[in-house]
């Protein structure tokens, strides 16, 4: 296994679908619940925390999302897909990522890969088109500049060339294979074109 490459498989959540919890109601919570609204803003999501700052209330309200007030315990996780841990206690981050494991769960310790099953990269998203960056936690800012050099280049209306792409393609007869192949082909003449003008 190559050492300098990054390892990690990108996948892209139904967010709406899962029941997220985020263990943290402070700064660090606020970062991660915001960056999963903007990206997914139908997200299932619940926070349990001793305390929630003013900020994490305003878009628990906002978003329609649940909470509980008190100290996080394994029960927090019952029933649900992934855990998010935001805590500023180290001990208590750690035995969420235990418990989360022990059940199988998909886990995310903020500000410790260690204890991460999977990265919140930095993402662009112009209508349907989503890509998302990871440089495999060495350096959250150039994901970061990656992030707003491709939020630049992309034009707002490329929401509509995926509509009629996705329209064309529904009109193509012929099996799988066939409609990827001239699928290929017409995005390359699109490209192409771009580059000329």
């Amino acid at each position: 296994m190559q050492q300098n490459k990054n390892q990690l498989y990108p996948i892209f959540l139904k967010a709406h679908l899962l029941d997220i919890v985020i263990i943290g109601g402070g700064y660090v919570a606020l970062e991660k619940l915001t960056f999963l609204l903007k990206s997914s803003p139908n997200a299932n999501v619940h926070l349990v925390a001793t305390f929630f700052r003013p900020e994490v209330l305003k878009l628990i309200a906002a978003n329609n999302l649940t909470r509980t007030q008190k100290a996080y315990d394994p029960t927090d996780l019952e029933g649900r897909s992934i855990v998010v841990g935001a805590t500023d206690n180290e001990q208590v981050n750690i035995q969420i990522c235990q418990d989360a494991r022990a059940k199988k769960m998909l886990v995310n310790i903020a500000d410790n890969p260690p204890l991460c099953d999977f990265y919140m990269g930095s993402i662009v998203t112009k209508g349907h088109l989503k890509i998302a960056f990871s440089t495999n936690g060495k350096s959250p800012t150039l994901a970061k500049r990656l992030r707003q050099f491709f939020e630049e280049i992309f034009p707002e209306n490329v929401h509509e060339l995926l509509e009629n792409l996705n329209t064309y393609r529904k009109t193509l007869k012929g099996d799988f294979e066939y409609k990827v192949a001239h699928l290929n082909d017409l995005t390359q003449s699109i490209m192409t074109k771009k580059e000329i003008s």
